[in-house]
């Protein structure tokens, strides 16, 4: 009798449907962590970067303002056509104007003939307007003409500066003081006292963080922190503030009558006697000529002796 024997059934390796539940569990939290890192390293990197874009440029406008503002001109002008500050409202944002002449070199090139030159003296003014593209930001603007024309507060290029901004105030005080009120407009009326140059500016930017991409929320800065303030106080000297009698105003120098006509006749009495007079060697040596001539000899100019006295000749 024989008997067979059936190979046994190979085992079959592999995972039950609860492992690769668990494993899909695991790597779907791995990858929500990830995910949720990226995107706070992401925000992080734009909100530094508005922050510091925006720190850049509040400064560096101030700075602009105040630059021109320390070569305002007092110079041959009538205090009216100094200073005008305008208080103004745009779409309830504060959107103060200021207009002046100052002697910075002009920062936009203007054509003279074939040549592009820069102008010593500028007429300079700082204005908003309502953002085209966005209508809860102003844009500012510095208005610059070449040179000074009978118009000092009109005209000119004007050059854009910053699209995000929330508010341009300007504060103008007659006298410094901490006590002292301010003035919201200057020069802007016919007849008004308030001309000439005040005695301190308070400028206030406000700025709004500009998003990194267009449809950014900024998650990190909430919307109180989205905007930053700058301020700058700017003081003029009380030298820039006189009288209007007191303003210099070039002018040619007249000499009086009298001496003059007497410095004439000296110096024609000096040339006819031949005394030392600053030029006394050219005197005598054209009478030593005068009397060679005449006499058909010839002339020999000669030195003139120490206490006045004729030209020799021979």
């Amino acid at each position: 009798m024989s008997l067979s024997i059936r190979p046994a059934r190979a085992s079959r390796a592999g995972f039950t449907l609860v492992e690769v539940l668990i494993t899909l569990l695991i790597m779907s939290g791995i990858m929500v962590s990830l995910t949720e890192i990226l995107t706070a390293a992401r925000t992080a990197r734009d909100t530094v970067h508005n922050v510091l874009e925006t720190q850049t440029a509040g400064p560096a406008i101030l700075d602009l303002v105040e630059r021109d503002l320390r070569g305002i001109l007092t110079y041959d002008t009538t205090r009216v056509n100094q200073l005008r500050i305008k208080n103004r409202v745009v779409m309830g944002f504060d959107a103060d104007s200021i207009d002046f002449v100052t002697n910075s070199d002009s920062m936009v090139l203007h054509q003279l003939d074939e040549r592009f030159v820069r102008a010593d003296t500028n007429e300079v003014g700082y204005h908003l307007r309502p953002s085209p593209q966005n209508d809860q930001f102003l844009e500012i603007y510095r208005r610059e003409s070449f040179g000074v024309d009978e118009e000092p507060f009109d005209g000119g290029v004007y050059q854009y500066l910053h699209d995000r901004v929330k508010a341009f105030d300007i504060q103008v005080f007659r006298k410094d003081g901490p006590d002292e009120e301010p003035v919201d407009h200057w020069n802007t009326e016919e007849g008004s006292e308030d001309i000439g140059l005040p005695a301190r500016i308070e400028i206030t930017l406000t700025l709004e963080l500009a998003p990194r991409i267009v449809h950014e929320q900024l998650r990190v800065a909430p919307a109180d922190r989205r905007t930053v303030v700058y301020k700058r106080v700017v003081r003029l000297p009380e030298t820039l503030r006189g009288v209007e009698a007191k303003i210099p105003i070039p002018a040619i120098p007249t000499v009086a009558s009298g001496s003059g006509s007497a410095a004439g006749n000296g110096a024609n009495g000096a040339a006819a006697n031949g005394t030392e007079v600053g030029g006394a060697a050219v005197g005598f040596g054209g009478k030593g000529k005068k009397g060679g001539k005449m006499g058909g000899g010839k002339s020999i100019q000669v030195a003139p002796p120490a206490a006045g006295g004729g030209g020799q000749h021979n």
